[in-house]
């Protein structure tokens, strides 16, 4: 163990280095938490084979717990989407509702669809809807457009199989049930105040600006779109996985006694069987019938994959990152300071959470960035599986708020509204905070009382 402030020191250094790196020299956040892991190792006084012994050891056991997971989960979601069951979701969701229930209703179609799609897809597939909705009722388009993006945001941040909640699961050793059952119930009113509830007072206001949206075609799920039936089924399957992974997380402690029904139940809980099962459903369930759709089906699937690959280099860089706070005693430091402080795990991870997202713009970076620096406090504090659950559900919510010009999101919402940056700044980035402080709140309230 490394002489404690010196660790501290460099931990220190190594996080502003950090966050030069990515803002100032444009560094992938890959790279950038790489050269930051080493150099806080090499600045605390290990020996460079034992720094790099230390990064290997956080990449590999990182990677080794959620690569298939996240792998899976991205399969599921165009599975999901290819056979229309996003478009066909949103319709029937919102159906032939009034102007303030469809506003309602696209908060709820954004939370279901970005469990298992990803933001940005959900949102170029869904914006057709939007524009439709904006000439329906000839308002301006934010008035729906934002409780659909607050619901794919908080549901983005606070639920598995999405990137960022799984990355924290396995930083924080918390089973992913728990962030899934904990995750939901911050995530829905999060995404009603954020969305709906900011969108109706900001109408009131005249705060939202009509833009210069783009003019999309239709997606090419639009021919199913109003069929209930691949509705429902596209709600059943987003649902199945959750199900699962929850009721394999709790069945223990709620009490269910040791045995085979045990056994299985935990067996198909597993993250990776449970959305193996999901695939394997929702490939029967919406698979093409005509051969070439099939082979295009695949080339899909394949494509989803491609983003992946680097979503997993920088959450197996933050596994390095904390390991090397593990191994020179920084982190301990950190936690210690923390706890001293009054500082609780909760409020810790969410304001490094929300320090990183302004400083650097990637919420998914934040994340796990924010879970390698609150481990060693969440660990030294002796948290149970609930508490850890809440700490992983505060950090998605602080790297959800303030989404503003270092943000590739920020950047897609104001060109396809046809935004000046300005205006951007008054919805979206109004909206984002709202979503990730009430996600954070709820999450607080929570952790007072397990």
């Amino acid at each position: 163990m490394i002489a404690d402030n010196q660790a501290l020191f460099a931990m220190l250094l190594s996080i502003f280095a950090l966050i030069i790196l990515i803002i100032r020299a444009n560094m992938h956040p890959f790279a950038a938490l790489l050269i930051a892991a080493i150099a806080a190792a090499i600045g605390a006084g290990m020996a460079p084979d034992a720094a790099m012994e230390a990064v290997n050891k956080g990449l590999g056991g990182t990677l080794g717990g959620i690569a298939a997971v996240i792998g899976l989960g991205a399969m599921f979601g165009i599975l999901v989407e290819h056979g229309g069951g996003v478009s066909a979701l949103a319709h029937y969701v919102t159906g032939k509702t009034g102007s303030r229930a469809t506003r309602w209703a696209l908060a709820v179609v954004g939370v279901i669809i970005a469990i298992p799609v990803f933001f940005d897809v959900a949102f170029i597939i869904l914006f057709p809807l939007i524009i439709a909705f904006s000439k329906k009722f000839t308002s301006s388009p934010l008035l729906f457009g934002i409780p659909l993006l607050a619901g794919l945001a908080g549901a983005h941040a606070f639920i598995p199989p999405t990137p960022g909640p799984i990355a924290v699961a396995q930083q924080l050793g918390v089973d992913l049930g728990w962030v899934m059952l904990f995750g939901f119930i911050a995530c829905v009113p999060a995404a009603m105040v954020g969305g709906p509830i900011f969108a109706s007072i900001a109408n009131r206001n005249g705060w939202l600006p009509h833009g210069n949206p783009l003019i999309l075609d239709a997606d090419e799920g639009a021919a199913k779109q109003f069929n209930p039936a691949i509705a429902k089924l596209a709600l059943s399957l987003i649902l199945l996985p959750l199900i699962l992974i929850i009721i394999g997380a709790v069945a223990r402690p709620l009490g269910m006694p040791d045995g085979i029904i045990l056994q299985i139940i935990s067996f198909i809980g597993l993250p990776v069987i449970a959305l193996l099962i999901s695939c394997g459903a929702a490939f029967y369930a919406m698979r093409p019938a005509d051969k070439e759709d099939r082979k295009t089906l695949v080339r899909a699937i394949e494509k989803s994959l491609e983003p992946i690959g680097v979503i997993l280099l920088v959450t197996g860089a933050g596994g390095a990152f904390k390991q090397i706070l593990v191994d020179t005693g920084a982190g301990k430091s950190l936690a210690d300071l923390a706890l001293a402080a009054g500082f609780t795990p909760i409020i810790c991870g969410f304001l490094i959470a929300l320090l990183l997202r302004i400083a650097q713009g990637s919420a998914t970076a934040a994340m796990i960035t924010a879970a390698s620096l609150t481990y060693p406090i969440t660990a030294a504090a002796n948290l149970t599986q609930p508490q850890l659950a809440l700490v992983a559900v505060a950090i998605a919510g602080g790297a959800t708020a303030f989404s503003h010009v270092n943000d590739s999101g920020f950047w897609l919402i104001n060109r396809y509204f046809g935004l000046t940056t300005p205006q951007t700044f008054k919805c979206w980035t109004i909206s984002s905070t709202l979503t990730g402080f009430t996600g954070f709140f709820v999450a607080l309230i929570l952790y007072m009382f397990i």
